[in-house]
């Protein structure tokens, strides 16, 4: 970038242009007058799209092109967001104002900002969006529990899209667990995945089903920026990857892009000055069905969106993969050694981050001892020097962690089932637990099975539907 740009000093950010070209994606961004910023993302061998779904294949690029801007609006966070081609009809305005109020909650809380009120992308008539000075996790659009977002009056053509599933592969336990819940009722699915993890690929290759690797290569600018002390910190990942496999899904053709998210990543991290700051707030059931609701209205109403996983637990889901032993060697949900891919279990789990302690927690009550111990190379309940890290999922002096881990109640009850368990009653942090952390608790709220019942609440397709049982 030859222009100067003080990102934190900025006044707009503006949208520029979505390109597209020979299974390459263009998506340009800019501070002010500064330089594009311009990321590419690759599909590879893409095929050339059909007449009939174009319509719907560039209304899925502008949506990519508006979600995938938070990774750099985040920069600067100006007061002003301004798009090229025009302001957007209501239902889009209300889809972006949420994710980017709601999905930086948990970076504008560890900068100390209020992005409250702030941002406002620009709308037919101009008129205010009911989020902005809401300042909840749960704003006027976004669905409640129990209930779906009413559908839009409009509705996209249907496209006759071939019936078949993309499941996004993380590396962890839960997409592993859809993937075999789908394969369970035959039917039709290709991993899917956003990047080059060797550990994602060798999860992806073990599901023994197609495959399909999307690069996405950030603005260099992006970086140069950050040299120049622009804002950083978490962005809602999964709603880039989400828009990211909806152009997929009509480009390649496919009917439906089922996550692995379960219902607890509904469940905010913390609430502070009146938000709900929820690290996993783009792979909850509010995003999860403004965004379906949106590709019906505005992409092809036979494109459905979801997370097969969403009507259960984690302890739920850690129980159903305790049944899939062709994939403890290959699986890690470990963030710090998520790139390391090394035969000894050593190599795949750091054995100290959040993920790590609740993984082995939850799968605890669920497997044999020396299984669990022989999948992680170590016992993670046997060290005192690990007690912080499960208090805070315990959410004992501390709040839950900012990482994908279940709720604190559910990680209290798998914790509660090993201490009635004689082979883990002697280890360091469960003996702890029954001596000072239990009776300060309530035993009646403590109990494991109603973990392990499904909720109603999802938007699993009737064709799809099935498959829950596998997992149940």
């Amino acid at each position: 970038m030859t222009t100067t740009i003080q990102p934190r000093l900025t006044q707009a950010f503006r949208f520029l242009h979505a390109r597209y070209a020979d299974g390459v994606a263009e998506l340009a961004y800019a501070f002010d007058d500064g330089e594009p910023l311009v990321e590419r993302i690759r599909f590879p061998a893409a095929p050339p799209l059909p007449a009939a779904r174009q319509a719907a294949f560039d209304a899925a690029l502008k949506l990519l092109h508006l979600v995938a801007g938070v990774s750099y609006y985040k920069a600067g966070v100006p007061p002003k967001i301004e798009v090229a081609d025009g302001p957007l009809d209501a239902d889009t305005a209300d889809l972006l104002d949420a994710l980017y109020l709601h999905g930086l909650a948990e970076f504008a809380y560890r900068n100390g900002l209020d992005l409250r009120g702030r941002i406002a992308f620009p709308r037919v008539g101009s008129a205010p969006s009911p989020l902005r000075g809401e300042g909840r996790g749960e704003g006027p659009t976004s669905p409640q529990a129990g209930e779906g977002r009413k559908p839009d009056a409009r509705q996209a053509p249907s496209l006759d899209l071939p019936r078949r599933t993309l499941v996004p592969i993380g590396g962890g336990k839960d997409s592993l667990v859809a993937v075999e819940a789908i394969k369970s009722i035959g039917g039709e699915a290709t991993a899917a995945w956003v990047g080059n993890s060797p550990l994602i690929a060798a999860c992806a290759e073990r599901t023994g089903l197609p495959q399909l690797n999307i690069q996405r290569e950030l603005a260099p600018g992006l970086f140069e920026l950050n040299q120049r002390g622009a804002w950083n910190g978490h962005i809602p990942v999964t709603a880039v990857n989400s828009a990211i496999l909806a152009v997929a899904a009509i480009l390649y053709g496919y009917d439906s892009i089922a996550f692995a998210n379960e219902r607890s990543a509904s469940v905010a991290t913390l609430e502070y000055e009146g938000q709900q700051v929820n690290h996993q707030w783009s792979k909850g059931y509010a995003f999860e069905a403004m965004l379906a609701d949106w590709l019906h209205a505005h992409v092809a109403a036979d494109l459905d969106y979801c997370s097969l996983l969403r009507p259960y637990s984690e302890l739920a889901i850690t129980r159903a993969f305790a049944r899939l032993p062709q994939y403890f060697d290959v699986f890690s949900s470990c963030n710090r050694n998520f790139r390391i891919l090394g035969p000894r279990p050593a190599d795949r789990w750091c054995g100290q981050c959040p993920k790590c302690h609740f993984v082995f927690l939850a799968l605890a009550p669920f497997l044999p001892k020396p299984r669990l111990l022989a999948i992680f190379g170590r016992n993670l309940l046997d060290d005192e020097t690990q007690a912080a890290g499960f208090d805070a999922l315990l959410e004992y002096k501390d709040h839950k962690p900012f990482e994908c881990v279940g709720e604190g109640a559910e990680a209290r009850a798998a914790m509660h089932a090993l201490g009635e368990r004689p082979e883990w009653q002697e280890d360091a942090l469960v003996a702890r637990f029954r001596g000072e952390i239990l009776p300060q608790l309530d035993a009646a709220r403590l109990a494991l099975e109603p973990w392990l019942r499904p909720s109603p609440e999802h938007r699993v397709p009737a064709r799809l539907r099935p498959a829950l049982k596998a997992i149940g």
